[in-house]
């Protein structure tokens, strides 16, 4: 799993069992290999390359994905390993045009790893009409029943819910890191630690109010987000602020205590799942907590760290069984699937 922060590539050994309808998971190993800048930049960049110079990355990177699986498998003496699922990294998601596109060829991490592979889980709920994302709520309906929430803080925040009709809801719900670590980095730092330079600056009411009034915030879900509508519509409204760049980080804090609150109206008493790297943010969470009736529950940090990765794991292994792993009722597409292209180690 590489998410949309960059903060590096996230490797799980998950055992997944399936027993009297229900499903039991554990993390056995994990860990997380930070991207050094060679890779940052190929990454950041990405969506600037030509088409063959787009394919050429695309196989260099699950040549990478593919090594870096193989080696955690024999550094850790991992035995019995039945597939690597992968969520690679995403480029561009403009579902609307019927377009997702995840870095990192399965057919070139395989041959790598010598594994069979699941890979490119978003195109075909896109061309059935869906977002292609969030595609995690199958892991919160199947492994994590006993929350009302399931909350991922991560490039950007998502929520996970069942409706009253009994129906599995999720959508996007706003930027958190990619916005968050973006300037952090103006300051020289990979990330604001527990929103400490956040905390020593006052949110701008004005920004605060525009950021609020964003168009996306107003969209019925099923909805999703990408870097692209980060880049062109909520980077340009923080950028012409004219405050300082600790100013800016408290007010996209604010931000998205608001819009995270806003998501969980209703829900007095309900216990909500907090996971991704934004859990981490003591500032962030404090300032949601403090305007939410919601009990958040951060799990261990294991879970935090690397639920998505173990979300996955299981939308590669309902692949393989040919179970449905993607729900129409979250990305709005004509009919639930079973998505993901298997390229088999033989």
């Amino acid at each position: 799993m590489s998410g949309t922060s960059l903060d590096g590539l996230d490797i799980a050994c998950c055992t997944l069992k399936h027993c009297a309808g229900e499903w039991t998971y554990k993390i056995e190993k994990a860990t997380t290999l930070k991207y050094d800048n060679r890779w940052r930049n190929k990454l950041s960049s990405a969506h600037t390359l030509p088409a063959l110079g787009l394919m050429e990355l695309h196989r260099e990177y699950g040549c990478y994905l593919g090594r870096c699986a193989n080696d955690f498998v024999t550094s850790r003496k991992i035995k019995g390993i039945d597939i690597v699922a992968s969520h690679g990294h995403t480029v561009f998601h403009q579902p609307e045009r019927y377009v997702s596109f995840q870095l990192g060829n399965g057919a070139a991490i395989s041959a790598a790893c010598g594994i069979t592979v699941v890979s490119d889980f978003r195109s075909l709920d896109i061309m059935l009409g869906g977002q292609g994302a969030p595609l995690i709520p199958v892991c919160d309906e199947l492994l994590f029943p006993e929350y009302e929430f399931c909350l991922n803080l991560g490039g950007f925040a998502n929520i996970s819910y069942r409706s009253d009709a009994g129906e599995r809801l999720a959508y996007d719900i706003c930027p958190v890191n990619i916005a968050l670590n973006h300037f952090a980095n103006l300051l020289n730092m990979d990330f604001d630690k527990d929103g400490l330079t956040a905390a020593s600056a006052k949110a701008d009411k004005k920004l605060l109010a525009r950021l609020n009034a964003l168009k996306y915030y107003r969209n019925a879900a099923p909805k999703s987000l990408s870097r692209e509508w980060f880049g062109a519509e909520f980077l340009p409204l923080v950028n012409k602020s004219g405050i300082t760049v600790p100013e800016k980080l408290a007010t996209v804090t604010e931000h998205i205590a608001e819009q995270v609150s806003r998501a969980l109206t209703g829900a007095k008493g309900a216990r909500c799942l907090v996971t991704g790297g934004g859990a981490f943010n003591r500032y962030l969470i404090n300032k949601i907590s403090a305007i939410t009736d919601t009990q958040i529950v951060i799990p261990a940090d294991d879970l935090v760290n690397f639920k998505e990765a173990l979300g996955f794991a299981l939308l590669g292994a309902l692949r393989i069984r040919g179970e449905k792993n993607c729900l129409k009722s979250v990305t709005g597409a004509c009919r639930d699937s079973s998505g993901g292209v298997i390229c088999m180690a033989g």
